[in-house]
């Protein structure tokens, strides 16, 4: 227990509260209040916009939760943390325990505290907006704060790892699908060594979400702790090219995991998308947030448009279109196709876009962009939209108002209309079935492909999806392989 919790105003805290709170009376109390950045200030530099709480804002936020006899909420996890487990010892104030907890089953807490949508997932599934129709207990602020308090504590704990068994395991990529697969792994006693193709650790975690969202330190310290539970890391090398299947085999590699990614970009196919100030999110993001592309001395600087649009609406539009702003637009606005409603990016998300000034033009499509004498982008054609019918997704779909059209100018497009699958795997490896999409085909419940020693998961499966859906695949692949391998040698 820390030092603050044995003062006498946090004692005298604590034992009011213990005194007037009854578990019928923890449902009158109200979702804690993330602390926030402000808005003005934070729109021009990187500093994380949620602060994170306070030790008395998460102690009194355990104490909203019930812990339900049959807890949904660790169904609605996909790394199925003991969420109850954890959420109890933050009330009792025995925080480092909380941690240990999370470390249990998640690689990444404090990475999943920030990023994971738990208004989806999680806390969905909790009995508040279940069964009373109120706020969910806050279950990633928690998270983040078990993992934040550790961190800072300076004693940070190392999950336990079986004996050794010698086998040799590869992973291809480090973002949450590999690192969540190496540290199952890494606890199961294998010798887990993951290649990554760029020069820092952490894939999307590293190249896709701003500092804003998600500080570099907060992925460092993450691997740190991979590294020392014994996961091996290499950089700058590319598996399928730098590397083959057959060398890996050469090696003594006995089970191999492609967490590889979803790194091709998609785009619409209109006119002018090859104009100059035309890109995709993700290299405009990977340029900003890996490559120092914001600073004007780089050697690869990038341009940083006064009117800029990111055409889209998911979390990586946001992060793109918020990232415009701090780099100095004047205008940074959103081209959705669909309603606010039908936005697949988090509330909170686009709350924060808001407040920071951007624009959301929502139920409008490119239908083309123009450019100047030099070939630079300087206008966008729109066509209004409308909603019909429900599609595949089960939202309604988008529908033009004939003959409604709108000019804007702009001097900067970012699309962000999603990814496909890296093809270098798919391409280079023998014996994977591919789909239509370019995506490994597996097993859903095992992640494995066919019968063989090769598993895959995270977007190269998925075809784009959530940071803790990929972790989820990362742990399904370990237990599985950890299986199929002790299957092998008996």
């Amino acid at each position: 227990m820390s030092e603050y919790l044995q003062t006498e105003r946090a004692q005298s805290w604590r034992e009011e509260l213990r005194k007037n709170i009854k578990n019928k009376e923890r449902t009158e109390f109200p979702r804690v209040k993330m602390p926030e950045a402000d808005p003005e200030i934070r729109s021009h530099n990187y500093e994380e916009v949620n602060r994170g709480l306070s030790l008395e804002q998460a102690m009194a936020e355990a104490r909203r939760c019930l812990d339900c006899v049959s807890p949904n909420c660790i169904t609605g996890c996909p790394v199925e943390i003991n969420i109850p487990k954890f959420i109890k010892n933050i009330e009792r104030g025995e925080i480092l325990e909380a941690a240990r907890t999370l470390k249990e089953t998640s690689a990444l807490p404090a990475v999943c505290g920030r990023v994971c949508p738990q208004e989806r997932q999680c806390e969905s599934q909790c009995f508040y907006p279940q069964k009373l129709k109120k706020e969910a207990v806050a279950i990633g602020y928690l998270e983040r704060f078990a993992a934040d308090y550790e961190r800072e504590s300076g004693n940070i704990s190392i999950p336990e790892t079986a004996t050794p068994n010698r086998i040799k395991i590869a992973v291809v990529g480090s973002g949450p699908a590999g690192l969540a697969f190496a540290g199952d792994m890494a606890k199961a006693g294998y010798d887990v060594k993951v290649f990554e193709a760029l020069h820092e650790l952490g894939g999307v975690l590293r190249y896709g979400i701003p500092e804003f969202r998600l500080p570099n330190e907060i992925v460092d310290v993450e691997i740190e702790g991979l590294k020392k539970m014994g996961v091996k890391f290499e950089t700058n090398c590319i598996i399928g090219k730098t590397v083959s299947q057959e060398d890996l085999q050469a090696d003594g590699f006995q089970g191999l995991f492609v967490g590889s990614g979803a790194g091709l970009p998609n785009f619409m196919n209109i006119p002018g998308e090859n104009l100059i100030g035309v890109m995709s999110c993700n290299e405009y993001l990977t340029r900003v947030n890996l490559m120092q592309a914001a600073d004007d001395e780089s050697d690869t600087p990038v341009y940083k448009g006064k009117r800029v649009a990111v055409i889209g609406g998911g979390n990586t539009a946001m992060d793109a279109v918020r990232t415009a702003r701090r780099l100095g637009a004047d205008e940074a606005m959103i081209v959705y196709r669909r309603s606010e409603e039908e936005m697949p990016a988090r509330i909170e998300e686009v709350k924060h876009a808001k407040e920071e000034g951007i624009r959301f033009l929502t139920l409008h499509n490119p239908l083309r962009y123009e450019g100047n004498e030099n070939g630079q982008v300087q206008r966008m054609l729109l066509q209004r939209m409308q909603l019909g019918e429900p599609d595949a997704s089960g939202r309604r779909k988008p529908v033009a108002v004939e003959g409604d059209t709108v000019w804007v100018d702009v001097d900067e497009v970012i699309v962000s209309v999603g990814v496909s699958p890296n093809p270098l795997i798919p391409s280079s490896f023998a014996g994977l079935e591919i789909s239509k999409w370019g995506t490994i085909v597996v097993n859903p419940d095992t992640m494995q492909t066919a019968d063989s020693p090769i598993f895959a998961g995270g977007d190269i499966v998925r075809g784009g999806a959530t940071v803790i859906l990929a972790m989820g695949d990362g742990r399904r692949a370990a237990k599985a392989m950890d299986a199929f391998l002790k299957n092998k040698t008996l």
